[in-house]
């Protein structure tokens, strides 16, 4: 099984005990085993039935092909969102409506560049610089980056954007204290 996304790591803040969260193209669940077992109350979401299967007693599992089917969370929010590796731009902003407010997005995926380097190599699958970042309006943004990753694939790193968002809550205070990670 992969690795947690270190982008996610660096959000403990975002992923707590009893909060729900929604893990999109989720696969074989490397996100939501670990979401599960910090006590969320996860839901994720694929169309690979067979990798989905095992994650059934760990976490709601919606089987679904959200690229040419219907919308399968409408009306629905949760406190985290999070995004690896996939990239369709029509649902970009069904994704940003589903964090609620005073809840994260944590979105990180291949980005222009990366076909230089190996797969995807679509520009379809790649995020341009700041796409993400306009993707998130209405969003307050904890973190961004866009760049070079040495140590992001098995083989030869990846090109990479990510972003940790949050949905200021209606009435809340400006400016909060989002707690950045201490450089390493």
């Amino acid at each position: 099984m992969s690795e947690i996304s270190s982008w996610l790591r660096r959000w403990p803040q975002a992923q707590q005990a009893g909060a729900t969260a929604l893990d999109l193209a989720c696969g074989s669940g490397r996100h939501v085993r670990h979401l599960a077992a910090l006590g969320m109350k996860v839901t994720g979401v694929d169309r690979d039935a067979a990798a989905i299967a095992p994650l059934r007693s760990l976490a709601e599992i919606i089987e679904s092909d959200i690229e040419s089917g219907p919308w399968p969370l409408e009306n629905r929010c949760f406190d985290l969102v999070l995004v690896t590796n996939y990239l369709w731009r029509p649902l970009l902003p069904r994704i940003m409506a589903a964090v609620v407010p005073g809840g994260w997005l944590i979105y990180e995926t291949f980005a222009a560049g990366q076909q230089t380097v190996g797969r995807p190599s679509r520009p379809e699958f790649l995020l341009q610089p700041g796409e993400l970042l306009q993707a998130c309006e209405g969003l307050r943004i904890v973190a961004y980056e866009n760049g070079w990753e040495e140590d992001g694939g098995p083989v030869n790193g990846r090109f990479v954007q990510r972003v940790a968002a949050i949905r200021p809550a209606p009435g809340g205070p400006d400016h909060l204290r989002y707690q950045l990670p201490c450089p390493r």
